[in-house]
């Protein structure tokens, strides 16, 4: 997944406690060739780890690459150079059915818009991932009505998603992207698209989980009182990331 140029083996960075960071970048890259043949560069030499259990907010500027960079994170995407490691094991040159295994059981994703199945009822969209993980329809149904009642939405689970207010879309969401249990989940601009009231009680819930289930974050934001929770503030800002200024 680096530049095609090397096949040299990555030696992830263990932590003294022995288990590898969930989530680390290095040298991370991204660049477009624009119409007229000159090279966009998004950002450039990024590195990034987090620890488990650790909230990290990520802000900037409109057009920054925030979301770019997000999906680099969690394989969505490729680099033009650098790694990406989840769990210590690097993403590079992995086939597309090891990369899909990756997305499915390691990374979690919420995004802005809730992208839930409008076929499907709440239950069913939680139950998804887990199911095409491999896991059985009594095992994923038990999982998925956990999690929604941890989400505080059981009481809507036969209901699909043009019956739910927009609060409960996202709820439904993290829910369905924390059912196979991942080691990060990666969040872009979650509450972006909810009033003021709706999101701090999707930022209390975010929170809660973190505690409960020593949840590691990355959450990409505009909003200020979401990033004043994270452990560590992050800004991409001129191509690189690095601790946002203090205000």
């Amino acid at each position: 997944m680096s530049d095609g140029t090397t096949d040299r083996p990555i030696e992830p960075t263990v932590p003294t406690n022995g288990a590898p960071p969930p989530l680390a970048a290095k040298n991370l890259q991204k660049s477009f060739v624009a119409g007229d043949g000159s090279r966009l560069e998004i950002f450039r030499d990024v590195d990034f780890e987090i620890a488990a259990g650790e909230v990290v907010a990520i802000t900037g500027a409109s057009g920054a690459g925030k979301s770019t960079l997000l999906h680099l994170l969690g394989a969505l995407d490729l680099p033009t150079a650098g790694d990406v490691l989840v769990g210590g094991r690097p993403v590079a040159g992995l086939a597309d059915e090891e990369l899909a295994h990756v997305r499915n059981h390691h990374v979690g994703f919420v995004f802005q818009f809730h992208h839930l199945l409008r076929e499907f009822t709440a239950l069913e969209n939680v139950m998804m991932p887990a199911l095409i993980g491999g896991v059985s329809p009594q095992e994923a149904r038990e999982r998925a009505t956990n999690l929604l009642v941890s989400v505080g939405v059981d009481h809507r689970e036969s209901h699909k998603p043009n019956q739910l207010s927009g609060g409960e879309q996202q709820r439904v969401a993290v829910a369905r992207a924390l059912v196979n249990e991942p080691l990060v989940l990666l969040l872009d601009e979650p509450s972006g698209n909810l009033d003021t009231e709706t999101s701090q009680r999707l930022h209390e819930l975010l929170f809660r989980l973190r505690e409960s289930r020593g949840l590691s974050m990355v959450i990409v934001t505009h909003s200020h009182e979401l990033a004043a929770r994270a452990d560590r503030i992050l800004e991409l800002t001129g191509g690189r990331l690095q601790p946002a200024p203090q205000v």
